[in-house]
C-alpha cells in the first residue's frame, strides 16, 4: 500500500449526525466507508504525481482525501448541495481539491479538466452508471483511465467476451480495455446496498477501435442488433434498420457473418466488418 494512503478513516455516521443528514436513496447514496476498500479504489487508479483526477459523486470526501494525496489536482463533482458543508469540513485544508456542486451529466469535462489524459476515480451512484460512462467516453476531452465502483454484475457484464456481450459492453470496449480490478462487499458501504460491488477499471485507447467517421453507423447497427436480443441478426437488424430481409442478408453476407447468429456472439472485429458493409449500402 502507498504510505500516502494511510489516513485514519472518517467517522461517517458521526459526520451525518453532526450535519443533520441522512443518505438519500433517491440519489443512490451508499457511501464507501471501509478504509481498505477506499485504498484499493485509489490504488487501482495508478495515479502519478502530476495527474489530474476527476471524481464523480464526492459524497463525504472519503475517497477524495486519498486522491488528493496522490494527484496534483482533484476536481470533485457532487450533485447534492446538502453535502457541501461536510465536504468543506473534510477537505477544507486540501489546497489541490476543487469542489464542483453540479450534475456531472450536465457538464462537459473540458470545463473542469485542464488537459486530456486525466483519470476518473469514483464511487458512483449505481443508477447513473451507463449514462456516466457514455458521457465520459463520448466527451471531446476524454480521460486515459476510468476507475469506477459499480454493481459487480454490471462490471462483469462490461468485461464480457463475445458470446455474452451486451450493448453496454460493446460500447465500452470500442473505447478501451475494461477489467475487474477488485470486488467490494456490500458491508463496505454505509448504508450497505443490496448487492456487492466491484471496481471497474477501463484503460482507454488513444483512438476508438472503430474509426471516428464510422462510429455513428456502428452504434446505429449495434442498437438495432441488440434491440431484440432473442432474435437472429437477420431479424433484429431488419426491424431495427427498417430494411427488408434481402437487404439485411446482403449486408451480412458482405461482412461474412452468419445471419442466424445473435448480436451478443459477435466480436468487435465482426461489428467493424458489419459497419463497413453497412456503409457500402
Amino acid at each position: 500500500m502507498d504510505p500516502a494512503l494511510n489516513l485514519p478513516p472518517l467517522d461517517v455516521p458521526r459526520l451525518l449526525r453532526q450535519h443533520h443528514l441522512s443518505p438519500k436513496k433517491s440519489l443512490g447514496q451508499n457511501f464507501l466507508v471501509d478504509q481498505n476498500a477506499l485504498q484499493r479504489v485509489a490504488e487501482a487508479a495508478e495515479i502519478q504525481h502530476g495527474d489530474e483526477v476527476l471524481e464523480v459523486g464526492a459524497g463525504l470526501g472519503s475517497l477524495t482525501r486519498l486522491l488528493a494525496c496522490l494527484a496534483s489536482r482533484v476536481v470533485a463533482v457532487e450533485l447534492d448541495r446538502h453535502l457541501l458543508p461536510v465536504l468543506n469540513e473534510v477537505l477544507g485544508h486540501e489546497t489541490n481539491v476543487v469542489i464542483v456542486p453540479n450534475d456531472i451529466l450536465e457538464i462537459n469535462p473540458s470545463e473542469l479538466m485542464h488537459q486530456a489524459g486525466y483519470i476518473v476515480a469514483a464511487n458512483i451512484p449505481y443508477y447513473i452508471t451507463s449514462a456516466l460512462i457514455r458521457h465520459l467516453l463520448e466527451a471531446p476531452l476524454r480521460p486515459r483511465r476510468m476507475v469506477l465502483t459499480v454493481q459487480r454484475e454490471v462490471a462483469q457484464r462490461i468485461c464480457a467476451k463475445p458470446g455474452d456481450l451486451s450493448l453496454l459492453a460493446l460500447s465500452v470496449q470500442v473505447y478501451g480495455e475494461p477489467r475487474l480490478a477488485t470486488r467490494i462487499p456490500a458491508g463496505a458501504f454505509y448504508p450497505p446496498p443490496k448487492v456487492d460491488s466491484a471496481v471497474l477499471r477501463v484503460d482507454l485507447y488513444e483512438e476508438p477501435r472503430i474509426s471516428l467517421p464510422q462510429l455513428e453507423a456502428f452504434f446505429k447497427l449495434a442498437r438495432s442488433g441488440f434491440s431484440q436480443k432473442r432474435k437472429t441478426l437477420r431479424n433484429a437488424l431488419s426491424k431495427g434498420l427498417g430494411w427488408n430481409t434481402d437487404q439485411t442478408l446482403n449486408m451480412l453476407n458482405t461482412a461474412q457473418i452468419d445471419p442466424q447468429r445473435r448480436a451478443e456472439t459477435l466480436s468487435l472485429e465482426e461489428w467493424q466488418k458489419l459497419t463497413s458493409a453497412y456503409l457500402l449500402k
